[in-house]
C-alpha cells in the first residue's frame, strides 16, 4: 500500500463545497496507478469560511480518502514542526507538498522560507528515512501583479526551492521538483486570484501527477 500525504496551505485544504486538488489527484491515481494506494494525514476537514475554522466535511465529492496535512494560513514555517509526527503516525511514503505563499506573504523572506524547507525535509526523513517528497513551487497569485517586492520574493524563493531539492535529493529518499502548470491563469483557474476553482484543481493535480509519472514512473500522464 503506497501512502500519499498531501501537505499544503489553503490551496490544499480547500473550503466547504469544493472538490480540492486532492480529490482530483486521487481520481487520477485510481485510473492510472497499478497498485494499492491511499491518501493519509492527521486531518481530513475543509475550511469553513463562515465559521472561520477548519471544521467542514462538506466536500463536493466526499467519497474518497480525505486525509491530509494542510491548513488555511499555514506554510513551511508551520508544517516543519508537524511533519515528523505526521509522517510517523500515518506511515506516509510520498509527500505531495504545496507551500510557501503564506510564508512569503506574512512570516518569512525567501531565504528564511528555504531554511524551513530544509528543516521540513530533515524532520520528515528522521521520521521515515525512505520518504519521498514532491514539492510544487509557489504559484504567483494576484498580489504578485500589484506588489513588486512580493513578486520578487516569490521568484527568489522558487529558485531557492529548486536548489534545496537538488541539494537534498538522495537515492534512499528522493526529492522531486514539480513543474508549475504553464497554463495556470489566476483569472480563469482561481475564484479570487489565489484559490483554485475546478480547472485550477485539475492543473495542480496535473503538476503533481506529471512529476510522479516522469520522475518515478508512478501513474501515467494526467488526463483529468
Amino acid at each position: 500500500m503506497l501512502r500519499f500525504m498531501p501537505v499544503g496551505d489553503s490551496m490544499t485544504i480547500g473550503s466547504a463545497g469544493e472538490h480540492t486538488w486532492r480529490y482530483r489527484m486521487w481520481r487520477h491515481l485510481c485510473e492510472t496507478y497499478d497498485g494499492p494506494f491511499t491518501l493519509v494525514g492527521p486531518r481530513e476537514t475543509l475550511y469553513d469560511k463562515t465559521a472561520d475554522a477548519p471544521g467542514s466535511h462538506a466536500y463536493a465529492e466526499p467519497d474518497f480518502p480525505r486525509a491530509h496535512l494542510a491548513g488555511w494560513g499555514e506554510g513551511w514555517l508551520h508544517m516543519a514542526p508537524l511533519i515528523g509526527p505526521a509522517v510517523r503516525e500515518c506511515r506516509a511514503d510520498v509527500l505531495l507538498v504545496s507551500l510557501g505563499l503564506i510564508d512569503l506573504g506574512f512570516y518569512t523572506n525567501a531565504e528564511q522560507t528555504a531554511d524551513n524547507v530544509r528543516a521540513f525535509v530533515a524532520a520528515a526523513r528522521e521520521a521515515a528515512p525512505r520518504v519521498r517528497i514532491v514539492a510544487l513551487p509557489v504559484i504567483p497569485n494576484v498580489r504578485c501583479t500589484s506588489d513588486a517586492p512580493f513578486a520578487e520574493q516569490v521568484t527568489a524563493f522558487n529558485e531557492l526551492l529548486a536548489k534545496a531539492v537538488a541539494d537534498l535529493d538522495e537515492p534512499r529518499s528522493p526529492l522531486l521538483l514539480a513543474t508549475p502548470p504553464a497554463s495556470y491563469d489566476i483569472h480563469t483557474d482561481t475564484y479570487d486570484g489565489t484559490h483554485p476553482n475546478a480547472s485550477g484543481e485539475h492543473k495542480i493535480a496535473q503538476a503533481f501527477a506529471e512529476a510522479l509519472h516522469q520522475g518515478w514512473g508512478l501513474g501515467a500522464a494526467y488526463e483529468g
